[in-house]
């Protein structure tokens, strides 16, 4: 739930039931203000909790309370044990690998958490949920390993290194740092958790980790739908394609909703190109004149990569409607076991902990991504192969006097396009379902298991491997432009050029270009283009 409340100077209320994608996105990037918990979801979490107290008292048997876990839950303990089962769970979990979670990812895990917790559901104390809230207000950042769930019982092992910092154990990244906990928390005014019964459990037993790489990747996965068409509106000016295979016409036919936009957007970008027209703006004559044959001076239609653009790109646009539903229902649920009932004043075991439809969407969306790659990558190629790209320079070098002394050395974009090649490939193979490769483990409780971490850490991959292939494109077609004419553009694509060009000179000479890439990246993870062209985001 995204409000400004400048009375209070807070900026988001946390209620179990409202977070939405651009709420988890502002909070995460560092874009949003104080975060609290509101007054209904604070009055359910403590009447959860008092439930959960009660039913400890009666020593009847309460999964990962009075019991132990996983294949253990036929081991019942007593009440004044349950405190030091929730400091074990965190010990025994503490075996991640791979490299750290991304500062935006942590910020996105501690944020979900606490609202899975605000449902009030969970039976933790409301200083629990606070606590997480002030490690996100203060930007206290414990070191997540990306390596070790796979998605079952959720982020088990990844949520114990947080669940850790808020007890005060190990280092935390604070304001650049790497310090002790325990020693951030003293200078901010803040005391370490004491875990009470179920909390240590509540903390690593949710989907937190997998929907914070989920909602990022799907975040900018939209940006990324719009970045395609307007690549394929600039490679279509830039090899002087036929616009008119964006009529409305065609696509209200094969009416997907994704494609009908997409191709929308690429009519509206081209709108006054003296570049990309009309075939019948083109071609000359009043037909054969008698002759029965003749070559046309243009093809009268454009390549697959750039004509089918809408049925490729349509299905990026259409995956990102129902994906980015699933993935704030999963951020707005009670996602960890044992959930306690405070209006039925009972206790339920379950297994809302089970990533399913995170990994189905991640999957589905790494399959969608890896494809507008891959077309970016054939547009790519049209745009520097002499062979394809209608009278232009080979690997769109400048137009160099051919009796110069800089004839004959200069290689231009040759090297871009392998770069990209090698991102797309990357991508293709990362799109692999993951879903489809559950393992039986911890002793056969966890028999099935969704591997939906690993699903979400890919399309996180993907989408950056894809923003790159994005940028080398925009680099290539505007270079294409310049050489074309900027003056023929349409407006809209002609402001795209512009911006890119703020950040890109044209290349004049062989260079290296990393430096190129990186600027036009942030551009499309700030999402400038689509907002200085005045597009709204693909997966809303």
């Amino acid at each position: 739930m995204r409000e400004t409340l400048p009375a209070t100077g807070y900026g988001l209320e946390l209620d179990g039931r409202s977070l939405g994608l651009e709420d988890v996105v502002a909070v995460a990037r560092g874009e949003a203000g104080e975060c609290v918990l509101s007054g209904a979801a604070a009055e359910r979490v403590e009447e959860a909790n008092r439930l959960k107290r009660e039913l400890i008292a009666s020593e009847r048997p309460i999964y990962g309370v009075t019991t132990g876990f996983g294949d253990s839950a036929h081991r019942q303990i007593s009440p004044a044990r349950t405190a030091e089962l929730q400091k074990n769970i965190l010990r025994f979990l503490g075996n991640g690998i791979g490299p750290l979670a991304p500062p935006e990812v942590v910020r996105a895990t501690m944020l979900l958490r606490a609202n899975c917790m605000a449902r009030g559901n969970s039976g933790v104390r409301r200083e629990l949920v606070e606590l997480l809230l002030a490690f996100v207000n203060h930007d206290v950042l414990p070191p997540i390993p990306e390596r070790g769930s796979c998605g079952a019982s959720g982020d088990l092992v990844p949520l114990s290194y947080l669940g850790s910092a808020l007890t005060g154990h190990g280092e935390v990244l604070h304001r650049g740092e790497w310090r002790p906990v325990g020693e951030v928390l003293e200078e901010l005014g803040l005391a370490p958790l004491e875990l009470e019964a179920k909390e240590g459990l509540a903390i690593t037993n949710g989907t937190s980790f997998m929907s914070a790489f989920a909602a990022l990747a799907v975040w900018d996965a939209g940006e990324l739908a719009f970045v395609c068409d307007l690549c394929t509106a600039m490679a279509s000016e830039a090899l002087l394609g036929n616009r008119a295979h964006f009529h409305p016409f065609i696509h209200e036919n094969k009416p997907h909703p994704g494609q009908v936009e997409s191709a929308r957007v690429i009519r509206g970008l081209l709108e006054g190109s003296g570049l990309s027209t009309e075939i019948d703006q083109v071609l000359s004559g009043d037909g054969l004149g008698g002759r029965g044959y003749r070559e046309l001076e243009r093809n009268i239609q454009d390549k697959y990569s750039i004509r089918c653009a809408p049925h490729v790109n349509g299905v990026l646009r259409d995956t990102l409607g129902w994906v980015r539903r699933w993935v704030e229902v999963e951020m707005n649920s009670s996602d960890d076991n044992p959930l306690f009932d405070a209006e039925g004043r009972a206790v339920h075991s379950g297994g809302n902990f089970y990533g399913g439809h995170i990994v189905q969407a991640m999957d589905s969306l790494k399959v969608a991504l890896a494809s507008v790659a891959d077309l970016m990558d054939r547009q790519l190629e049209l745009v520097v192969d002499e062979k394809f790209n209608n009278g232009l320079t080979p690997n769109l070098i400048p137009f160099f006097d051919p009796e110069g002394p800089q004839a004959g050395l200069h290689h231009g974009f040759k090297g871009m396009q392998l770069a990209c090649s090698s991102l797309v490939a990357e991508a293709c193979k990362l799109s692999s379902p993951v879903s489809v490769h559950s393992r039986s483990t911890e002793a056969h409780n966890q028999d099935k298991v969704s591997m939906g971490t690993i699903a979400a850490r890919d399309a996180r991959t993907i989408v950056e491997l894809a923003q790159n292939v994005a940028a080398i494109h925009l680099i290539a077609v505007c270079q294409a432009l310049d050489l074309r004419g900027t003056q023929s553009m349409a407006p809209r694509t002609r402001e795209a050029h512009r911006l890119v060009r703020e950040r890109v000179p044209f290349l004049d000479a062989d260079r290296r270009m990393e430096e190129d890439i990186r600027r036009v990246v942030e551009m499309i993870k700030a999402r400038e283009l689509s907002r200085a062209l005045g597009y709204q985001d693909a997966s809303a």
